[in-house]
C-alpha cells in the first residue's frame, strides 16, 4: 500500500497524485484533498495506476455516493466528488486540452465557467442496458468498471425519478418472455422524455423469430410505455448495422421538446441525453452564431434536427448534412411537423462539404472522434465567418481548433456545459470567428 495525497481530477475519471519518486499516479476513487492508502495496480514506468483502499483523511469536497453500484458499475465515477469540484475540473480539462493540443495561448481567458446541469441525478432521458445470458436467463445491467464484465442492476439513479426502478421491472419481464431460450437481445434502451412524458422501450436484437405479441404485452405491463420497438441489427457490436425497426406497440417513436419545438426521434437516432442541459447548449450555439434572415447556414452532422429546426426559423437558408439514414428520416419529419424548411442532404459531411458552396455560418456537432482529417480545411473553404463547434471530447476539440486556427479562424470563446453530472464527460460549445470578419 502507498500513502498518497490526491491533488486533482484527470479527464478520463481518475484522480491525480504523485509518488515519492515524482511519478504521477492515476488513482481510481480519489477526491482532490484526500489523503488515502492506495494499492498500485499497474506500473507503466513513467506513471502508475492505483486504487483507493482506505481514505485516511477525507477531503472537505468528498461526498457519499448515493448509488449502491458506485465503484462496481463502469459509469458515474465522480460520485464521491462534490458537484462544484466536478464543474471546475471539467473546465480545467477543456483549458488544458486547448493549451497543450490546440496551442491556444490564452485558453484560460477564453474558456468560461462550466454551465451546471439543472439536475445532478435523474437527468438522463436515455439509458442503455446490457443483456447478460451467462446464467441461461436474461439479466439487465451495465459493464463492470475497468472491464467488459457485467454488473446486474435493479435501479439507476440517472433515470427520471418515476423510472429509477425500470431496469428491475424490465429484467423480470424479459425473463418471463424468454423462458429458457435466447431471444438474441443484446441491449435494452429506455427513453423517458422530460417535457412530453413519452416513454420508449427499445429491444436491440439480431434478426430472427421473436415473440412480438408476448413482448409487447409483457413489457407494456412492466413499464408504462408509449412506444415499444425492436431494433434489428447485424454484425459485431462495434460495427453493427441497423437493418430495420419493428413496432411492437404504441407510436413506434419517441418525442421530446427542445426550446418549445417537439422533435420525434426513432430508436436508432441520436439525441442529447440531458434535455434540460441540452437546451442551455442550444441557446449558447444560437447566440454565438448570431444568425439573421440574410444568412445561409450549414448544420453538419445534423442528426434529427437539434440545431437545424431553430436555425430554419431564423436563417435565410439552412442546409443540413447527416449520414445516418434513420436521423435523416427523423429530420425531414421534424421539419414537416414544425412547418419549417431546410435543404437536407443525406451523406458524409466530409464528402458533401465540397458541394455546399458559400455559407455565412456553420454549426458542427461531430462524433467523439471529431472532424475527419480534411474536414476542418474544407469548412474553412466555405467562407463561413462564424462556426459553432459542439464537442463531447476536449482532446478532439483542441486538435480541430488547431486546424481551424491554421486555416484562418480564431477561437472567440468556449463554454463547457455539464450534460453528464457524476462523470468526467463534458460537452463544450466553441465559437470560432474568421480572421477579419
Amino acid at each position: 500500500m502507498t500513502k498518497l495525497y490526491i491533488e486533482s481530477l484527470a479527464y478520463g475519471g481518475d484522480a491525480i497524485a504523485h509518488l515519492e519518486d515524482g511519478r504521477a499516479a492515476f488513482v481510481t476513487g480519489g477526491c482532490p484533498g484526500d489523503t488515502v492508502e492506495a494499492e498500485v495496480t499497474s506500473d507503466q514506468g513513467r506513471f502508475v495506476r492505483a486504487t483507493v483502499r482506505e481514505v485516511l483523511e477525507p477531503s472537505p469536497d468528498r461526498v457519499t455516493p448515493p448509488c449502491p453500484y458506485f465503484g462496481v458499475c463502469g459509469g458515474c465515477n465522480w460520485q464521491q466528488v462534490s458537484y462544484d469540484v466536478q464543474l471546475a475540473s471539467k473546465r480545467t480539462a477543456v483549458v488544458d486540452a486547448l493549451t497543450r493540443i490546440g496551442c491556444v495561448v490564452n485558453a484560460g481567458s477564453l474558456v468560461a465557467e462550466t454551465v451546471p446541469s439543472p439536475q445532478q441525478y435523474n437527468y438522463r432521458n436515455k439509458v442503455e442496458l446490457v443483456v447478460d445470458m451467462t446464467t441461461g436467463r436474461p439479466r439487465l445491467g451495465f459493464h463492470r468498471a475497468g472491464s467488459d464484465g457485467f454488473v446486474p442492476i435493479d435501479a439507476c439513479l440517472l433515470l427520471p425519478t418515476a423510472h429509477v426502478k425500470d431496469p428491475k421491472a424490465l429484467s423480470g419481464a424479459l425473463r418471463y418472455i424468454a423462458g429458457e431460450q435466447d431471444l438474441g437481445i443484446t441491449r435494452v434502451g429506455i427513453r423517458v422524455a422530460s417535457h412530453t412524458k413519452d416513454v420508449e422501450i427499445a429491444l436491440w436484437t439480431s434478426p430472427g423469430v421473436f415473440p412480438r405479441r408476448m413482448a409487447a404485452t409483457t413489457l407494456g405491463t412492466a413499464v408504462s410505455a408509449s412506444s415499444i420497438v425492436r431494433v434489428l441489427v447485424k454484425g459485431e457490436s462495434k460495427a453493427r448495422k441497423v437493418t430495420g425497426v419493428e413496432v411492437l406497440a404504441g407510436a413506434g417513436s419517441w418525442r421530446e421538446r427542445l426550446l418549445g419545438t417537439v422533435m420525434t426521434i426513432s430508436a436508432p437516432s441520436f439525441f442529447q441525453v440531458n434535455t434540460k442541459a441540452a437546451e442551455k447548449l442550444l441557446r449558447l450555439a444560437l447566440e454565438g452564431l448570431a444568425v439573421d434572415g440574410t444568412d445561409r447556414v450549414l448544420d453538419l452532422y445534423s442528426g434529427a434536427g437539434t440545431f437545424t429546426l431553430p436555425l430554419a426559423e431564423i436563417a435565410g437558408e439552412t442546409v443540413a448534412v447527416e449520414a445516418a439514414s434513420s436521423a435523416v428520416k427523423d429530420l425531414r419529419r421534424n421539419l414537416e411537423n414544425a412547418q419549417a424548411w431546410a435543404d437536407v442532404i443525406g451523406g458524409d459531411a466530409s464528402r458533401e462539404l465540397a458541394t455546399i458552396g458559400h455559407v455565412d455560418a456553420i454549426v458542427v456537432d461531430p462524433p467523439r472522434s471529431g472532424l475527419h482529417s480534411d474536414a476542418a480545411a474544407s469548412i474553412a473553404a466555405t467562407g463561413a465567418s462564424r462556426i459553432a463547434y459542439v464537442s463531447c471530447d476536449p482532446t478532439t476539440l483542441a486538435r480541430d481548433a488547431k486546424i481551424l486556427t491554421e486555416n484562418g479562424y480564431r477561437l472567440e470563446r468556449a463554454t463547457p456545459v455539464d450534460l453528464f453530472p457524476q462523470t468526467y464527460h463534458v460537452e463544450t460549445i466553441a465559437i470560432f470567428i474568421r480572421a477579419g470578419a
